[in-house]
């Protein structure tokens, strides 16, 4: 039954008990409790100034909220889980606070802090950046729990994910991967499953481009599809500036990314993706319409 299904390929998203259509793509907005994170880290470490951001981002439209307290950058600094789980806590607690009805998504890769956080604050999501290879019991955790998940695609760790950048066939090789993912999370019973090609982690700049071009391929897992390109080295690089600097380079590489078949944006700026988006749907209708 659909109530049963939170997520479908078939234009349709379930998020506590409201059935979404993702005809038009949803954004979800990024906020970073870490103090070194590659964009904002340490601006939101303060519960003042994390509940202005959480507050702007859903004014701004954002259909969901992302929280990290493990940062993945390349070369991040590896840090316990108590730690993880008290950055998330803090800022869990006045959230749910705040604003009670916010749907709730964890950056995690540790199944303990994936369940704690469903728990204790009813998360409504969580995002791994592994997939499930660096905790091996997430994905039985996550059948117990029964909250969507995110499958990321992320070589090795994110200590050692740059030096892992070779593939015999780019796309091809992610895919298999991500089926994978997707064979044993649904043979546990989870059928709540988002995909992330996972840019900028264990690829080259080049890569990454590839990766974007060739995006529309993802289509063959038939589950919706995350991208998380906001502000990433990929774009300031290629442009010589920094990452503070690289919004429209983003919002350049968002239509591109919807184009192909992005269903999710994982984004810094909602209101500048609320209005690629619009902006992408209007284009698209109007085409299917002429």
């Amino acid at each position: 039954m659909l109530k049963d299904t939170l997520f479908s390929k078939k234009q349709l998203i379930n998020l506590r008990g409201a059935i979404v259509p993702i005809a038009q793509p949803l954004v979800m907005g990024i906020v970073n409790l870490t103090p070194d994170s590659f964009y904002d880290g340490g601006r939101y470490t303060q519960p003042e100034l994390m509940l202005r951001k959480v507050s702007q981002l859903l004014a701004e439209g954002a259909d969901i909220i992302d929280l990290g307290g493990y940062s993945s950058r390349p070369g991040a600094v590896h840090i316990t889980p108590e730690e993880e789980f008290q950055r998330l806590a803090s800022g869990l607690q006045l959230i749910r606070r705040d604003f009670p009805d916010a749907i709730l998504s964890v950056d995690t890769f540790r199944a303990d802090i994936a369940r704690r956080v469903v728990q204790e604050f009813q998360v409504d999501i969580i995002n791994d950046i592994s997939g499930g290879t660096l905790d091996y019991s997430m994905a039985e955790t996550i059948a117990s729990l029964q909250v969507p998940y995110i499958a990321m695609h992320m070589p090795g760790s994110p200590q050692t994910m740059q030096y892992q950048t070779g593939y015999k066939q780019l796309v091809p090789d992610i895919i298999h991967y991500l089926s994978g993912r997707i064979n044993q999370l649904k043979s546990l019973g989870i059928n709540d499953i988002i995909i992330d090609p996972g840019f900028g982690f264990g690829k080259t700049r080049e890569q990454n481009f590839e990766l974007l071009q060739q995006l529309e391929a993802f289509r063959i897992l038939d589950f919706p599809l995350l991208v998380g390109i906001s502000r990433k080295s990929m774009i300031y690089s290629t442009l010589n500036i920094t990452p503070d600097e690289a919004l429209n380079g983003t919002t350049a590489l968002h239509m591109a990314a919807l184009e192909r078949g992005a269903n999710i944006l994982r984004v810094h700026d909602v209101k500048e993706a609320i209005q690629t988006v619009k902006l992408f749907t209007l284009l698209r209708d109007s085409v299917q319409n002429a």
